[in-house]
C-alpha cells in the first residue's frame, strides 16, 4: 500500500477561476482512489487548513503530487503561503532539521538537512504560455524548460526536504487554446505510466 497526498494549489482570483487545476485535481483523487494499492488524503490550499494536519500529510506520504497553475511566472500567493506555513511548522518535525550545514564549516552541505528521504513528488503545472515559448529560438523562456527554468526553485525547495523528483506534466496555452478532453485524456494516459513507478 502506498500514501498519495495530492495537492490543489490553484485558487480563485481575478480572473482565474481554478476550475483546470480543481479538474485536474479531482481527477488525480479519483484515479488513485479506484485502486486498491493506494491511500489517498488531499488538501486544496483555497479552503480552510489547519497546518500541523498538514504536516503530518507530509509526514504520512509516500508521494506527493502538487497540481498548481503559474501566475506572473510563479506559483499562487495563497500556495507559496501554504508552503512556508506547513513547512516551516515541519522544522524539526518530519519535514527537514536545518539547512544541513554546520557551523564549523558553514559553506558546505547546504540543503542536506531535510528528513523526507525515500518519498516522492510529482508536479503538474498549467501556463497560458504556449510550448514553443519554451522550445523555439529567439522566444520568452530562451529555451529553458519549465523545470530548469521557471520551476527550478520549486524543485530544489523539495529536494531540501529529501524528497525527489518522480515525474512532472505542464499543460500549456491553456487561457488562449485550450483542448481539456485531450489534455485530460492524456493526463490519464500520464497517470497510467507514472503509477508504474509508484
Amino acid at each position: 500500500m502506498k500514501n498519495i497526498f495530492i495537492i490543489n494549489g490553484g485558487h480563485p482570483f481575478a480572473h482565474s477561476g481554478g476550475r483546470f487545476n480543481e479538474t485536474l485535481f479531482n481527477t488525480t483523487i479519483t484515479y488513485f482512489d479506484q485502486k486498491d494499492n493506494f491511500a489517498v488524503k488531499y488538501t486544496q490550499v483555497g479552503d480552510d487548513y489547519n497546518i500541523k494536519e498538514e504536516v503530518e500529510k507530509f509526514k504520512w506520504a509516500d508521494i506527493v503530487i502538487y497540481h498548481t497553475p503559474i501566475w506572473w511566472f510563479q506559483i499562487p500567493f495563497g500556495f507559496k503561503k501554504y508552503i512556508d506555513e506547513v513547512f516551516t511548522k515541519g522544522h524539526q518535525n518530519g519535514i527537514y532539521k536545518s539547512d544541513g550545514r554546520s557551523r564549523t564549516n558553514p559553506d558546505i552541505n547546504y540543503g542536506t538537512g531535510g528528513l523526507m528521504h525515500g518519498k516522492k513528488y510529482i508536479l503538474t503545472s498549467s501556463w497560458n504560455a504556449p510550448k514553443a515559448a519554451f522550445t523555439l529560438e529567439n522566444e520568452f523562456f530562451n529555451q529553458k524548460s519549465v523545470d530548469e527554468g521557471a520551476l527550478f526553485g520549486f524543485h530544489r525547495m523539495n529536494a531540501f526536504t529529501g524528497m525527489e523528483l518522480l515525474s512532472t506534466h505542464h499543460f500549456h496555452d491553456m487561457e488562449k487554446n485550450a483542448d481539456v478532453p485531450m489534455e485530460l485524456e492524456n493526463y490519464r494516459e500520464f497517470l497510467n505510466q507514472v503509477s508504474l513507478k509508484i
